[in-house]
């Protein structure tokens, strides 16, 4: 961590400069800090001066011409004046859509909680990785940590050893060959959760053992507080289980078992309080966002609870803008230069907004569809990303266990892992509510208008949520016997 002494590295193998790499780059991350007013709001004048600048193109020097029948024009007068209308629907829309998203807060946490002190650790927070049996490399015991039995410390192995478990799990080391727990700010407060792609912070679960794992719960990743103590012993390398090639029996799905729900995992240690739930701290904004989505510069703020649904809004007014100047240009340019009398030369600034629109179509789209998807899944980007590498993890269990070429012997695997708990993004899912109507409601609104149009406000408070009955009241995954008796 910051201010301990670097760890050393094997420079002669791939691993170890990667792990150097990833090292270097967790320590910059960490010592971000809240950006200033000017840096966040500079993206939004780039993308007003876009806005403007395409505005200026497609009618000063596309419609116009053709509408005052001028030398050069790349259509007839009724062509310009349908392009015209068209156009400035579309923009008229794009413009207010923006208006809304940039100038409505996505929520903020510190206006619903108030600060307190940190959360005592329950008796039933208990630390377990035995979900990721069979990955291969260095397996820890799973442990239960009570407030008043700390773990006892053992011998620690010899540093050449604690370097290799710690390299082959992705963990930091520290220049004694020892790790120890990090504060709750540093997990939670993934920095990465600042900025646009937003990565999911550390999950708990792993976190408490090795505080530089990653490690996430289906749809729910969350922080952990500090533990006061020695550090974990390593135990001696493992073979290969019951999940490995040679063994008769297939792996088991180990969802992790930490409380996510309990103050303590939820706590911020840099202001102070509980966060309410799917709240997570941005870096950049320097604080606690409501249903924390991820940090958008392109609105100079962080999409939460109360500005989500506007920020869709704006993707598809966005989207259907672009889609129609580019089609537009680029149709009645190409029909130009194939012409009989072809034109001198295109307009060299029409030519630069066709590549414009064409760029930020291609964007918004792809918006629009990762977010339609995760809003159907009732997910944010964070909550989606935890999801995602849980099943990576999975695909490594599985191809830790079957030879490549073993397809449905990891399909039937899958599918007896989904009989016994569900599926990962529905059933494994935190925050799920029964049906996609239902997570996209809780979204977007009941009303179709609400859907397109930027008006009201957001159908949530961003504080009060509900959960999916086939998690405990503490936030854990439950196997498919344990559900209530109408959803098994």
């Amino acid at each position: 961590m910051v201010g301990d002494a670097a760890p050393q590295f094997d420079q002669h193998t791939c691993c170890g400069v990667v792990q150097e790499a990833t090292y270097r780059a967790r320590e910059k991350r960490e010592q971000k800090t809240k950006q200033p007013w000017i840096v966040r709001k500079l993206a939004v004048g780039i993308a007003v001066g876009i806005l403007a600048y395409a505005t200026y193109v497609y009618i000063g020097r596309f419609c116009v011409p053709m509408i005052t029948r001028a030398r050069g024009a790349l259509g007839s007068r009724s062509m310009g004046i349908g392009f015209l209308v068209v156009f400035c629907i579309f923009a008229m829309m794009t413009y207010w859509s923006y208006l809304k998203v940039i100038l409505t807060p996505p929520g903020f946490a510190k206006d619903h909680v108030s600060p307190s002190p940190e959360p005592q650790p329950s008796t039933t927070a208990r630390f377990d990785d035995s979900w990721e049996e069979g990955m291969g490399g260095f397996q820890y015991e799973g442990a239960s940590y009570s407030a008043d039995e700390p773990p006892q410390n053992t011998p620690q192995p010899p540093a050449a050893a604690s370097h290799d478990v710690e390299k082959r799990n992705g963990g930091v080391m520290r220049a004694n060959g020892s790790t120890h727990p990090v504060e709750n700010a540093q997990i939670e407060d993934n920095p990465n959760t600042g900025d646009l792609d937003a990565i999911p912070p550390v999950a708990a679960a792993k976190a408490a053992i090795d505080p530089t794992l990653d490690a996430a719960a289906p749809a729910h990743p969350r922080s952990v507080p500090e533990v006061d103590g020695p550090s974990r012993p390593s135990n001696p390398p493992r073979v290969k289980s019951e999940s490995s090639r040679a063994g008769t029996s297939a792996p088991k799905r180990r969802p992790p078992t930490t409380p996510v729900l309990l103050p303590e995992y939820r706590y911020c240690y840099k202001e102070k309080f509980v966060k309410p739930l799917r709240a997570h701290h941005c870096r950049s904004c320097g604080t606690c966002i409501l249903r924390f989505d991820h940090h958008c510069p392109w609105i100079g703020q962080c999409v939460g609870a109360l500005n989500h649904r506007f920020f869709y809004i704006f993707c598809e007014w966005a989207a259907v803008l672009c889609i129609w100047i580019f089609a537009t240009l680029l149709a009645q340019n190409v029909k130009a230069g194939n012409s009989l009398n072809p034109y001198d030369s295109p307009d060299g600034q029409q030519i630069a907004v066709i590549a414009l629109a064409g760029l930020f179509m291609m964007f918004t789209l792809a918006m629009i569809g990762s977010h339609t998807r995760m809003i159907m899944f009732n997910q944010t980007t964070v909550e989606h990303l935890g999801v995602q590498r849980m099943k990576e993890r999975e695909r490594a269990i599985l191809g830790n266990a079957f030879a490549w070429y073993q397809i449905s012997e990891k399909r039937r695997v899958r599918k007896e892992w989904d009989e016994e708990w569900g599926e990962l993004g529905r059933e494994g899912n935190l925050w799920w509510l029964g049906s996609y109507r239902a997570n996209w409601e809780s979204v977007m609104g009941s009303s179709v208008y609400e859907w397109f149009l930027p008006i009201g406000k957001a159908p949530t408070n961003g504080v009060e949520f509900r959960t999916n009955p086939r998690f405990d009241e503490q936030g854990r995954w439950r196997p498919r016997r344990e559900w209530p008796e109408g959803l098994r």
